[in-house]
């Protein structure tokens, strides 16, 4: 029973060592420059199945499509810009991690910009009820003070 389970795990990491070195790209590059550019771009765009992770270190498979259109874009000549405009044309502001500022993507902007104003109202109106002026009784009401306090002895 032992020796199966040991061939069932053995078989496990097998299958998983293959799933992971079939996810390696190997890509011929005409220059060191074309190489270059290309690392640079897949780190540059957002995965769009991914919430939070560029093309160089998604495993998705649609990370990986876009990988091979980076590089066969890379290699027929398009230049950074285009390829960026390409990639946004076809998959929309998300795959870019800097969106350019427009009608739809203002919120993406402007909101940390609103919540810093509002917490700085917020802390001001903190400090400002922290510094109330202390109220001035007067000689009756200081009597009547001094009166309670000797009650309570």
């Amino acid at each position: 029973m032992s020796a199966r389970i040991a061939l069932l795990v053995l078989l496990s990491v097998l299958i998983g060592a293959l799933q992971a070195a079939s996810t390696v790209d190997v890509l011929a590059f005409e220059s060191a420059e074309q190489q270059r550019r290309y690392k640079a771009l897949i780190d540059e765009f957002r995965c769009p199945k991914c919430l939070n992770t560029n093309l160089s270190g998604s495993d998705a498979p649609i990370a990986q499509d876009l990988r091979h259109s980076v590089y066969r874009l890379v290699r027929a000549g398009q230049s950074d810009q285009q390829i960026r405009d390409f990639l946004q044309q076809r998959y929309g502001d998300f795959v870019l991690y800097k969106p350019p500022f427009s009608g739809r993507t203002a919120f993406i902007w402007l909101i940390p910009i609103g919540l810093l104003l509002i917490g700085a109202v917020v802390l001001f109106a903190l400090q400002s009820r922290g510094r109330r002026r202390p109220i001035r009784l007067s000689v009756q009401e200081a009597k009547r003070v001094d009166q309670l306090l000797a009650d309570d002895d």
